[in-house]
């Protein structure tokens, strides 16, 4: 007879979150108009000062569930 595991859930990573979808969604907007290749670490890097020289923040959460 098999023994069955059970498998341990991996625990959600908490990751900062912008607190203004809207603001973010239009910072990232202008990020693909602007770099030539989008996701990048400078693309990223201008995304996150940008969103803070707007006045956007962020808080510690497990973000938005991604559906298949």
């Amino acid at each position: 007879m098999a023994v069955r595991r059970r498998r341990k859930r991996k625990a959600a990573k908490k990751r900062p979150v912008p607190t203004n979808p809207s603001l973010y969604a239009r910072v990232k907007a202008e990020a693909k108009r602007k770099f030539k290749v989008y996701p990048s670490a400078y693309a990223n890097g201008w995304l996150v000062r940008t969103y803070k020289a707007r006045g956007g923040r962020y808080r510690m959460g497990t973000g938005r569930k991604r559906r298949k």
